[in-house]
């Protein structure tokens, strides 16, 4: 999993410019996302993905560095 893919799924859930995410963006500081939003975004990236993310490590995940890692991590080789 890359960063362009997520940062590809969290522009279109925020309606936004791609080239405004980064791998430090902060979810919900910089995005001023919901917890709705949060849920929406993990359903999308999950389905995207086929990595189902738990909701103790949803609670971990800050930035979009972040969700590139935890999929890196959690991917089947």
């Amino acid at each position: 999993m890359d960063f362009e893919t997520i940062a590809s799924i969290i522009a279109d859930q925020f309606d936004m410019d791609v080239n405004r995410l980064n791998e430090h963006t902060d979810i919900q500081e910089d995005l001023n996302a919901t917890s709705m939003d949060i849920v929406e975004l993990i359903i999308a990236i999950e389905s995207t993905t086929d990595i189902k993310i738990p909701d103790e490590a949803v609670d971990s995940i800050r930035t979009i560095g972040d969700i590139v890692n935890y999929l890196i991590d959690h991917a089947e080789d």
